[in-house]
C-alpha cells in the first residue's frame, strides 16, 4: 500500500512538471509572435510600402512642380513674344494712319470729271537731281506679298498705248540666275532687285528672296541709268515744287505718293494712275 501511494504521487508530480512546461512554451510562441508582427508593423510603416508612397508621391509633386514652372515660364515668353507684336503692329498701325491722314490732305479722286483728251503743260524748268536714299523705309510702309495672279486695279479702264504696260503687267518669280541671263540691268534699291525692260523698271520678284517690295508694278524711267528710287525721289521732288505732294523725298512708291500722284495726273487730264507712268514723266519734265 505505501508503495502504491508512492507510485502514484510520483505520477502526479510528473503531470504538473509537464503541464508547466507546455505552459512556458506556449508563452514563448505568442511573445515571438507579437515580437515578429510588432518588427513587421514598424519596418511596413517605416521602411516598407508607405515609405515608398510617401517617396514616390514626393518626386511626382516635384516633377509637378517643375512641369508647372516651366509651363509658367513658356507662358511668359509667349506673353511677351505676344505682346511685342502686338506692339509692333500697333506702331505700324499708327505709320499707316499718319500716311493715310497726309494722303487725305490732296484731293486724290476728288476730282469728278477728268478731260483725258485737253492739252497738259509740261514743266519745262524741273532739274532732275540725285538723291541721297540711303536709309531703308522699314517700319514706315507696308511690303507688298508675291502674288502671281496679280493684276493691277483699274489698269484695263486706262486709254491710251503707253498705259498698255500696265495692262498686261503680271508678276513672276525667278531665282537670281535667271534674272541675271535674260536682264542686262539690275539695280538694287533698299535692298530689292529690280529689272529694267523697255523702259520700265520691274520688281525682280525671287532675285532676292527676303527682298521687301511697298509696290507691285511698273516704274518709268527714260532710261536705264535712274534706278528706281531716284526716278520715284525725283517725281516726288517735282510734286512738291508743284504743292501736290507734301511728304518725304523718300524714294518710296507709298500710298501718299500715290494719292498726290494721282491729284496731280487728274489735274493735267492724264489717267488718275497713281503710278509714275510715261505721261506723267513727260509733264513734270522727267521725260
Amino acid at each position: 500500500m505505501k508503495i502504491l501511494l508512492t507510485i502514484m504521487c510520483c505520477i502526479g508530480l510528473a503531470s504538473l512538471a509537464g503541464a508547466d512546461q507546455n505552459k512556458k512554451k506556449g508563452g514563448n510562441a505568442a511573445g515571438q509572435q507579437q515580437a515578429t508582427a510588432s518588427q513587421g508593423n514598424k519596418f511596413k510603416t517605416g521602411t516598407g510600402k508607405n515609405f515608398q508612397q510617401s517617396s514616390s508621391v514626393g518626386n511626382q509633386n516635384k516633377f509637378k512642380s517643375q512641369n508647372q514652372s516651366n509651363l509658367n515660364n513658356s507662358n511668359k515668353f509667349n506673353a511677351n513674344k505676344f505682346n511685342a507684336n502686338k506692339s509692333n503692329a500697333s506702331k505700324f498701325k499708327q505709320n499707316q494712319s499718319s500716311l493715310n491722314t497726309q494722303a487725305s490732305k490732296t484731293t486724290f479722286n476728288k476730282t469728278k470729271n477728268v478731260n483725258i483728251n485737253k492739252n497738259v503743260s509740261v514743266n519745262k524748268n524741273f532739274k532732275v537731281q540725285k538723291f541721297n536714299l540711303q536709309n531703308k523705309p522699314f517700319g514706315k510702309y507696308q511690303a507688298v506679298k508675291f502674288n502671281q495672279h496679280f493684276k493691277i486695279a483699274g489698269a484695263q479702264n486706262w486709254k491710251g498705248s503707253k498705259y498698255v504696260v500696265f495692262k498686261n503687267y503680271h508678276p513672276q518669280w525667278q531665282n537670281q540666275w535667271w534674272w541675271s541671263h535674260h536682264y542686262n540691268h539690275i539695280s538694287i534699291v533698299f535692298g530689292a532687285p529690280y529689272y529694267w525692260d523697255a523702259g520700265y523698271w520691274y520688281p525682280a520678284w525671287g532675285y532676292d528672296p527676303g527682298a521687301s517690295y511697298y509696290f507691285d508694278g511698273p516704274i518709268y524711267a527714260s532710261n536705264p541709268e535712274m534706278d528706281p528710287g531716284q526716278v520715284v525721289a525725283n517725281v516726288q521732288s517735282a510734286l512738291q515744287q508743284q504743292g501736290f505732294y507734301q511728304g518725304d523725298i523718300d524714294g518710296v512708291l507709298g500710298p501718299q505718293t500715290r494719292a498726290a500722284l494721282a491729284e496731280y495726273q487728274s489735274a493735267q487730264g492724264l489717267e488718275p494712275t497713281g503710278a509714275v507712268d510715261e505721261p506723267t514723266l513727260e509733264t513734270l519734265g522727267m521725260a
